[in-house]
């Protein structure tokens, strides 16, 4: 299982971001996340000097909105949609899209849902409950 570090990640947006600016060919994970930095005009600031990326603090003492946590949640949302797991999260999905009349919106409403597997997970130390998740994705 790969499991990059906050570095990995800042430099692969950092880096997906300047690849599209130079209309360089992007991977299909690149062309993914750069679907999801185009959203998110309001982050390009922060995708554009990678080094100032891997220094910045985004702790939540500071009170600043972490841009890569952000992307990073789009792209594992957009893969759980992907591959329908953990099993109902598509359904669950394409409900609540179609309820608030956005597929963005629906996202940033199972970011929460995320968040709270888990924080659950890591406050229990319990796997994370799949089924909780689709459960209160279906209840946005």
């Amino acid at each position: 299982m790969f499991t990059p570090s906050q570095h990995d990640v800042r430099r692969f947006f950092c880096e997906t971001f300047a690849k599209q600016r130079n209309r360089q060919v992007l991977t299909p994970l690149e062309a993914m996340a750069h679907d999801w930095i185009l959203q998110h005009p309001e982050y390009e600031d922060a995708l554009s000097n990678v080094e100032e990326a891997l220094a910045a603090d985004y702790s939540v003492e500071r009170g600043l909105s972490n841009p890569f946590l952000h992307l990073s949640m789009h792209l594992s949302i957009a893969e759980q949609i992907s591959i329908d797991q953990p099993p109902g999260i598509r359904h669950a999905f394409i409900d609540l899209a179609q309820r608030l009349g956005s597929e963005h919106e629906a996202h940033h409403q199972m970011m929460e849902c995320l968040g709270e597997m888990i924080w659950n997970s890591q406050r229990s130390g319990l796997p994370p409950d799949g089924i909780a998740y689709v459960e209160c994705v279906k209840r946005r």
